[in-house]
């Protein structure tokens, strides 16, 4: 076994979407997925645009701006359509060449800085088709390939199955939620919080956080080089923090639950506030509700007329929240955490799967070192 000429094995492809019979449009991702397009397709044509069947590769020529990686992609699912600009290719004999053997070469680290080393041009600079063509990997014979293949795919399928699981802790957590609007025992967020306002005063704290539309805390962006923190709210455990101006420009309520030790603070326009009782509601409960479409609907709804669109604190505290038994809180929210943990293990496990890549491929080098030694 030697190196080859990747364009011994691969052709291009040029299949246009002339009769319309796929509208599934895609882009490509460096993360070497196929990924939802975010393109504006209002009365954009889709003729021209480029077919990629099952097991076929798409690849971005221009690498620039990229972070340093290329965006290509195996499809591995139903026929889709990509830009024209796009580069459609496939495998010519897989009996010869795996498209996934392939794929596993085209993640390692080792790909990307290749491609980028080798890319040309001076605004924009791109890898094309003969460039492809030119890169050189070990093929080794088909039985040697399916072996490698094959534990790629079941690591893979591992996790898919994984992450399908997730699908169902979803519904029943959101399933408790919706079920909740039926009840009786609706109380204001008045009667359930109150207000948390302490300043760091004493400067110590220097952490400063956003809230973003997820509903999260986020390093702020904020230029606070020259500013004083002295007036500005700090936020521990279990605080809640909320930025009330902007919610009719954003039509939903950036509030956030603080779940660290470590204390932070936040600008002092932001409200701050935790639950009165925890043995009435608890806070993860109230948050879960935050979450909801139907709650960012109605603060939305409340909002004034102002060029900000701001929300009245008064008015965001009559909003009515139901509140069930704290059994019934306590089991939502284990369901939650059950989620969110699950969540972090599926991430770690897809952030595992892509570095065994080269570690796959370096099985394949060292072979064909040690048969060229022989």
């Amino acid at each position: 076994m030697s190196y080859k000429r990747l364009g011994d094995y691969i052709q291009l492809v040029d299949k246009r979407n002339k009769d319309l019979k796929i509208t599934l449009l895609r882009g490509v991702s460096t993360r070497k997925v196929l990924i939802e397009s975010v393109a504006n397709m209002t009365r954009v044509s889709l003729h021209n645009y480029k077919i990629v069947d099952a097991n076929q590769f798409v690849y971005v020529a221009d690498t620039s701006r990229r972070a340093e990686k290329i965006g290509l992609a195996l499809n591995d699912s139903e026929p889709c359509i990509v830009s024209s600009i796009y580069t459609v290719f496939e495998v010519k004999d897989k009996n010869e060449l795996i498209p996934e053997y392939l794929f596993i070469w085209f993640n390692r680290s080792e790909f990307d800085r290749y491609t980028r080393f080798n890319s040309w041009g001076s605004a924009r600079e791109t890898f094309n088709w003969e460039d492809m063509c030119d890169v050189r990997l070990p093929i080794p014979d088909i039985e040697e390939q399916r072996k490698y293949v094959s534990l790629y795919k079941g690591l893979l399928n591992n996790q898919k199955v994984y992450e399908n699981s997730l699908d169902d802790l979803q519904l029943i957590c959101d399933t408790y939620m919706e079920t909740l609007k039926n009840i009786e025992n609706k109380q204001p967020l008045g009667e359930l919080i109150k207000s948390f306002d302490i300043r760091n005063s004493d400067g110590k704290i220097k952490n400063l956080l956003g809230i973003n539309v997820k509903k999260e805390f986020m390093p702020s962006k904020a230029k606070v080089s020259d500013i004083s923190l002295l007036n500005y709210k700090v936020i521990a455990e279990g605080v809640f923090s909320t930025n009330i101006m902007h919610v009719g420009r954003d039509e939903l309520l950036p509030v956030a639950l603080y779940q660290s030790e470590k204390k932070s603070i936040v600008s002092p326009a932001y409200k701050c506030f935790k639950v009165k009782n925890s043995a009435n509601v608890i806070s993860e409960f109230l948050m879960l509700w935050f979450y909801r479409a139907e709650f960012d609907r109605m603060t939305w709804y409340y909002c004034d007329s102002s060029v900000r669109g701001g929300l009245e604190w008064s008015r965001f505290l009559d909003i009515k929240i139901p509140i069930p038994d704290i059994k019934i809180q306590q089991a939502i929210v284990t369901i939650y955490h059950t989620l969110e943990t699950r969540k972090r293990i599926n991430e770690q496990l897809k952030a595992s799967i892509k570095p065994l890549c080269p570690v796959l491929m370096r099985g394949v080098v060292e072979t064909l070192h040690a048969t060229s030694l022989r």
